[in-house]
């Protein structure tokens, strides 16, 4: 019998690599175990896919979404940088009042990328959910060295409020490394670029835009998209996605040629998963919370599409557990558990000791269970 353990990390408690592991060391008396590291894009892919493919981490003085210097890390894997945007340019590295989108801009993630090239890569795999700026990348693609100019010549400064400025584009400066680079895109999101469904009406206002802030956002962008049509003679703005982290998608395919894919088939393609998956007789798969988002493509689903293409079992395990979460057995996953068994606190339950005993001591009955049957 051969077990597959591809779950996710359990947020605030453990990665995915520790909450493998922990499975693993229940059920490995039982059948032989593999584990895979996996994410969906989001908040803690870096460290899996880090995990996943032996690499290391890197630590650099960047700049927060308004400007002040903070220390982030990336990791490099041989010639690829793997990073979250939201490490730099994230909602969370603000407090509610320095959260305004027409001045938070993307130009701390552009550092990274630089201090990454001029390391050595060339393939980058990103993930940009979490971020608190709409300046459709203006901030990142000025630290690449694009330049951005208004009517009278002069330099625009890259935030959400200058967009509407821009009227002129200057690639000469640009690095010349990153026409040799490859960007794929984490991005689970089809918002284009403007309108009422675009960056600015749908996000904007939890980064802290007042309706009268969407409604400029939103001209900014169209005007933005207006430009670099002309300069690029490419028309992007309706692209699924690219009103991603307040059109950063659209920024990155514009002028990065990036590819905007969602983050659990990034993950899983990167890491071998699919031979993996054929090769088992069960995949154990989860997160820290299953609920109706873990039907819609995050990793718990992502991995059950998979490995229903082979005709494998899928098993989920979770720390919570809500009554949508039936939706994922419409996804391909067989049966799903909670790991807690008795009453407990929050904080309690979330401890990595206790949640690596929980994991262990669910997975070795689960796999007790489906023995069973596997017999008969």
């Amino acid at each position: 019998m051969k077990v597959l353990v591809a779950i996710d990390s359990f947020k605030g408690s453990l990665s995915s690599l520790e909450a493998g592991k922990a499975i693993a060391s229940g059920i490995k008396h039982l059948c032989d175990v593999s584990v895979k590291p996996v994410a969906d894009g989001g908040e803690g892919t870096v460290e899996a896919l880090n995990d996943a493919l032996d690499g290391k981490y890197i630590e650099i003085i960047t700049q927060n979404p308004i400007g002040v210097k903070i220390l982030a890390k990336y990791a490099l894997v041989g010639e690829t940088a793997i990073m979250e945007m939201a490490s730099s340019s994230g909602l969370t590295l603000l407090t509610k009042d320095e959260r305004n989108p027409l001045k938070t801009s993307t130009y701390g993630f552009g550092l990274m990328i630089k201090d990454a090239i001029e390391r050595g890569a060339r393939k980058f795999i990103i993930g940009i959910g979490g971020s608190a700026t709409n300046d459709a990348g203006i901030g990142m693609l000025s630290a690449l060295g694009f330049e951005f100019y208004d009517d009278s010549g002069d330099l625009v400064e890259p935030n959400g409020s200058g967009l509407i400025k821009i009227a002129k584009i200057s690639s000469k400066n640009a690095m010349p490394e990153l026409k040799d680079s490859e960007f794929l895109i984490a991005c689970d999101v089809d918002n284009p670029l403007f309108g009422k469904n675009g960056a600015a009406y749908i996000y904007a206002p939890q980064k802290g835009a007042t309706p009268e802030m969407v409604r400029e956002l939103d001209a900014g962008l169209t005007s933005f998209a207006d430009v670099v049509t002309k300069h690029f003679d490419t028309e992007h703005w309706k692209l699924c996605g690219a009103g991603a982290a307040g059109g950063l998608g659209y920024g990155l395919v514009s002028f990065l040629n990036a590819r905007l894919k969602p983050g659990v088939k990034i993950v899983s393609e990167e890491i071998g998963l699919e031979d993996e998956i054929k090769n088992a007789d069960l995949i154990i798969t989860g997160e820290g919370r299953l609920d109706f988002q873990s039907s819609m493509g995050k990793t718990p689903t992502g991995v059950a599409k998979l490995a229903k293409k082979h005709n494998k079992p899928v098993v989920a395990l979770a720390g919570g557990v809500t009554k949508e979460a039936s939706k994922c057995n419409e996804n391909g996953i067989d049966a799903f558990f909670s790991i807690q068994n008795e009453p407990t606190s929050l904080d309690e339950s979330m401890k990595k000791e206790v949640s690596k005993e929980n994991l262990k001591r669910v997975a070795e009955q689960v796999l007790r269970l489906f023995l069973i049957n596997h017999k008969g």
